[in-house]
């Protein structure tokens, strides 16, 4: 059906964009097949408005038969596996691009020359992937529609994105790929941004905060000035050596005053930076304790006050758009199958006839356990017209994650099978495994302490593979054991033991291999090292996984449980904020490239500096031998980023880099610590204080109520985290909303 068709007869009259499919009039005028169509489209139009509500998507978008097809398929499993394939893919171009990252190693000093691809084999892979983000502009703005598409931001740019790749990646072939500079590397992040809508949010959200971020990044620079010139007119003199060397080491000049503050605002070079003067003046000490505690203590920690409040309130503004069109979606959804209740003696539009809706919960994907509680509720109305109160209580449901119901037991006819089902399936079965695990962990530690001091070749490692033999027999005992008990269903619906069995099914593996290969353990036994590690040594390491197992007791402890909650929470929903990490980390690390690759070179005649080198200066970047921190190719840049990032010793690299390739390279530096350790670090605090707040708080509403903590619900999504704290829509912004449908009238 053309987009200018009128989704609905015109015996309706007026502009017939709605379906009306269930008065009489429409009923005789399409007679039987007619009729029958417009049930389907009617009921079409409700399953997308509901898959938009549970995915908290826009309903402006295309609502004809042909549309409505297209924007299930684009937005179904197979079809976003492959954009998200797609997107994957072309970021990960960037490690076999030239420079390409497969080295063994990035140390300048011991790195063979890499494998670089020949022209053409990436940038046939990138073509395509260029061509599927080309594929995927051109069905969202059909969806959408081209009024809709002009005013979108988002798609504007993800079009120019794409002229520009497509142009770059012409004048690459032109060039046989000698090109000095791919602008299209720095645009590849931008694919992932545009493809989630909680990273659009978050970006939204940062900018929206960054006028308030900036006054007090303008108070951080005020501080740093006004104390760069005290320290440089208190250094100046030559009244005594220790002062001199001060104004020598790290007063020089004004770049080096500002970066050697700068450096200390990080704690970095505390306390070396006051050293030279303090040991010749206490009083000197006052000066950079002032500097710190105003700086530090005081003007980095309002920052991270002022990060948390407005990233807070701007997040709290995008979750409440988000909730706004869930309820939208579904309130659409009911204005569609509102009108298949009219006739049969009703009013017009006073509800939704339930089995209507089950017939449209039958389309709708979502999961299975959320679908058979809502059709379960449903049912439960009988044949009573559902109004929209009703309807949205209905659909409340998809704001909490149920309970997983586990497989009932085995069913055994023998007394002795059944006390053995009870036995080992009983709590206190699990514990006595932790007290093994336990002593598994414990004969480690004792081990690994008994051979702290004993040369590797000289180890006799006899009792601890006996040991070792007697566990892994165990974990395997315990893992059949549970299975008879729960059944194979119950014991894989129980995550815990998918996890053990996973762990003891590798243990066993490797027992048997080093049995193979070592023989049993006898007195003098140490298995050899054959590669970088051996079979023994696999099987320890993995045996520490077995230490897991003691996270099952952290329920039992409520303080315990909100904390391990606010970590598990964090971790499920760190997409949004991860990706906003990884674009960051990716463009920062492609200019890092085009900026300083090759800049560092190991002095000639001298292929390793020894720490003792009195050639260098000690705590230099050659004396504490950081080499390999480089931007030879992406993968040492994304390593050296990181170490920058954490800010221990980035004085190191701010020197380094100003030595090997000039003055300006500090700005980079300061600009990537800005970025990372300053707005996305407390960014990052302020999700995790607020997260942890509101589980505290809804933990100690919840017991004040009940006297216990409520199990049968948790949240589970970023938008659901919050949902306490977020309004309601009003019913006049929904129904006002839904009648400015760019593409169906929705509302009568």
């Amino acid at each position: 059906m053309a987009e200018s068709e009128p989704l609905l007869s015109r015996v309706r009259g007026g502009r017939g964009r709605h379906c009306g499919v269930g008065s009489p009039a429409f009923r005789g005028a399409l007679g039987g097949p007619g009729a029958e169509a417009g049930w389907d489209l009617c009921f079409d139009q409700a399953v997308v408005f509901i898959e938009d509500a549970i995915q908290y998507r826009s309903i402006n978008h295309r609502m004809d038969a042909r549309s409505m097809w297209l924007y299930r398929w684009y937005y179904s499993d197979t079809c976003q596996w492959i954009l998200s394939f797609t997107i994957f893919l072309i970021l990960c171009l960037a490690f076999i691009e030239t420079p390409s990252s497969f080295t063994s190693t990035s140390d300048v000093r011991y790195r063979m020359a890499p494998w670089n691809p020949p022209c053409g084999l990436t940038e046939g892979i990138e073509v395509l992937c260029l061509l599927v983000f080309v594929a995927d502009l051109s069905v969202k703005s059909y969806l959408v529609g081209w009024v809709q598409f002009w005013k979108n931001l988002w798609l504007l740019g993800y079009l120019l994105v794409l002229i520009v790749s497509l142009t770059d990646w012409t004048v690459s072939l032109s060039l046989v790929c000698h090109e000095p500079l791919r602008i299209r590397r720095l645009f590849r992040p931008f694919f992932l941004l545009q493809n989630s809508s909680m990273m659009k949010k978050t970006l939204k959200c940062i900018r929206w905060s960054l006028p308030e971020m900036a006054s007090v990044v303008l108070l951080l620079a005020l501080h740093l000035c006004v104390f760069t010139m005290l320290g440089m007119l208190l250094f100046a003199g030559e009244k005594d050596d220790g002062q001199d060397r001060e104004r020598l080491t790290y007063f020089r000049n004004l770049p080096e005053a500002l970066t050697s503050l700068l450096v200390l605002l990080t704690t970095a070079n505390n306390p070396d930076v006051m050293v030279p003067a303090y040991s010749k003046n206490r009083a000197y000490a006052i000066f950079f304790i002032i500097f710190t505690l105003i700086g530090s203590l005081f003007l980095m920690n309002l920052l991270t006050a002022i990060i948390y409040n407005q990233f807070r309130g701007y997040l709290m503004k995008s979750l409440q758009a988000s909730l706004f069109r869930k309820r939208l979606g579904t309130r659409a959804a009911y204005e569609v199958l509102s009108s298949t209740a009219e006739g049969d003696g009703q009013p017009r539009g006073v509800g939704v006839k339930p089995q209507d809706l089950l017939q449209v919960l039958q389309k709708v994907q979502m999961d299975r356990t959320y679908k058979q509680a809502i059709m379960e509720m449903v049912r439960s109305h009988g044949g009573s017209l559902l109004s929209a109160d009703e309807f949205q209580k209905i659909f409340n449901e998809l704001d909490k994650r149920r309970t997983k119901e586990h497989p009932p037991w085995p069913q055994y006819q023998s007394p002795f099978l059944q006390s053995a089902q009870f036995l080992f399936g009983h709590l206190y079965f699990d514990y006595l495994g932790n007290l093994i695990v336990l002593a598994n962990l414990v004969s480690i530690c004792v081990f690994l302490v008994i051979d702290a001091d004993v040369v590797p070749r000289n180890r006799d490692d006899f009792v601890l593979g006996i040991l070792n033999c007697v566990f892994v027999l165990y974990y395997l005992v315990e893992m059949l054991l549970k299975v008879f008990a729960l059944g194979l269903a119950g014991y894989l619906s129980y995550p815990s033991n998918v996890f053990d069995g996973l762990v003891t099914i590798a243990l066993l593996v490797l027992e048997l291999s080093t049995l193979a290969v070592y023989r049993f353990p006898h007195p003098g036994w140490k298995p050899e090292v054959q590669g970088l590690l051996s079979l023994w040594d696999m099987l320890r390491l993995v045996n520490m996984l077995i230490v897991f197992r003691f996270l099952r007791i952290v329920p039992s402890m409520k303080l315990m449980a909100v904390v391990a909650s606010t970590i598990l929470d964090l971790i499920k929903n760190m997409r949004a904020f991860g990706g906003i990490l990884v674009v960051v980390y990716y463009v920062f690390a492609i200019i890092g490239i085009n900026l300083f690759r090759g800049v560092i070179v190991v002095p000639p005649g001298n292929g390793s500096l020894a720490p003792d080198n009195g050639s260098v200066a000690c705590g230099s970047y050659e004396q504490l031998e950081y080499w390999a921190n480089n931007f030879d190719d992406f993968a040492a840049a994304l390593v050296t980023l990181w170490n920058v990032m954490v800010v221990n010793n980035w004085q190191v690299f701010l020197d380094a880099y100003r030595r090997y390739s000039g003055p300006w390279s500090k700005i980079y530096f300061v600009m990537w610590w800005l970025v990372s350790s300053v707005i996305w670090v407390n960014l990052f605090l302020a999700l995790i204080l607020e997260n942890f707040l509101h589980k505290w708080d809804r933990r100690s509403h919840l017991q004040s109520v009940s006297g216990v903590l409520e199990t049968t619900y948790e949240m589970s999504t970023v938008e659901l985290l919050f949902r306490d704290i977020l309004e309601e829509p009003a019913e006049e912004e929904l129904v006002e909303k839904l009648k400015r449908h760019p593409h169906v009238q929705l509302c009568r």
